[in-house]
């Protein structure tokens, strides 16, 4: 039994990590590899949480559907994880914003993420 529990331990340290690739609303691939994930049992609009906190990227599942926004502060996502309601404080503080809005991911966006990186 021993033996076999080595094995089975050796196997899964020689195993290769894959990390996981989501598809967003605008039909682009995300890692996760960067990404905290929450799977999210308390709510009935939110199924999963993803947050980059060095990008402030958050990826949210809602409905077996992937939605990205880009600039939201680590203070906000704590938030939206303690909320009474995380669906109504996502609808009200995150959504609500549409894809034109505060939490768009434009390539400006990506631009300023990149240089913040890059420099610390």
């Amino acid at each position: 039994m021993v033996r076999a529990l080595a094995i089975l331990l050796a196997q899964l340290a020689a195993a290769p990590i894959v990390s996981e690739t989501v598809e967003t609303g605008e039909r682009k691939l995300v890692d996760l590899g960067t990404f905290e994930c929450r799977d999210i049992t308390r709510s009935t609009v939110l199924q999963r949480v993803c947050y980059d906190r060095a990008r402030e990227d958050l990826i949210v599942a809602m409905n077996g559907a992937y939605g990205r926004y880009c600039g939201v502060t680590a203070d906000t996502v704590e938030r939206l994880l303690g909320a009474s309601s995380m669906g109504q404080f996502f609808n009200q503080n995150i959504k609500r914003e549409g894809t034109a809005g505060r939490y768009a991911c434009s390539s400006r966006h990506a631009y300023r993420t990149r240089m913040r990186v890059q420099s610390s």
